[in-house]
């Protein structure tokens, strides 16, 4: 048998990377970059890697971006636009009991199963990521601006003070923040969840009350 010669196999090799890359689209770029953000950091969302996971060249990710930059905007953008599609649901009154609605509001964002924990661990990188990228910086700020302006509304129909409202709803922000850091170790147990979930609702609603 007579093997091909090198120019055979490189324009073969050429046409597999073609066949591949047609059938890659722009999500799965996005999506192999979310999960090094989630397993690893942004530092390494490197295109070369993410080729490599996807099986195809490097060559084929410019079918799809400009360049990294702009593969690193396009993910965080569609983490953006996933926080703003969610910000309606939360915004509504899901009980007219103040102290319920906010208790399944505290449930719903310290959710941790499946996709849930992998969007908080995006999260914790992107945060890592605002840490030494300034227009990554001002737009975590705008978007915890955005759910402190939520949580104090909500915290509003519990004690009928703006001002008490705003500082339990910064409380209250930073002690689910703050969770996130501890609930995302490996084996976190479904207790230690729960543990949390029962201080905050305790101490900065239920108390509210008294």
């Amino acid at each position: 048998m007579v093997n091909p010669s090198p120019a055979r196999k490189t324009s073969a090799k050429r046409g597999t990377d073609r066949a591949l890359a047609s059938r890659l689209g722009r999500d799965d770029w996005l999506d192999a970059a979310f999960r090094a953000a989630v397993d690893h950091s942004f530092d390494r969302v490197r295109v070369l890697s993410l080729a490599e996971g996807l099986n195809v060249t490097r060559g084929s990710f410019y079918w799809h971006f400009k360049d990294h930059a702009e593969l690193i905007a396009a993910l965080i953008e569609r983490w953006r636009a996933r926080e703003i599609a969610l910000y309606p649901g939360l915004q509504s009154d899901a009980d007219p009991d103040p102290v319920k609605d906010i208790e399944a509001m505290l449930d719903t964002v310290l959710a941790f199963g499946g996709e849930d924990l992998n969007n908080i661990r995006f999260e914790l990188a992107l945060r890592g990521l605002g840490r030494r990228d300034a227009v990554v910086a001002t737009m975590l700020r705008k978007t915890d601006d955005m759910r402190i302006a939520l949580f104090t509304r909500k915290f509003v129909r519990l004690v009928g003070d703006e001002k008490t409202a705003a500082d339990l709803a910064t409380l209250f922000y930073l002690s689910v923040v703050g969770s996130y850091h501890a609930l995302i170790r490996p084996q976190t147990a479904i207790s230690t969840k729960r543990y949390f979930l029962d201080i905050i609702a305790k101490y900065l609603v239920q108390q509210q009350l008294r």
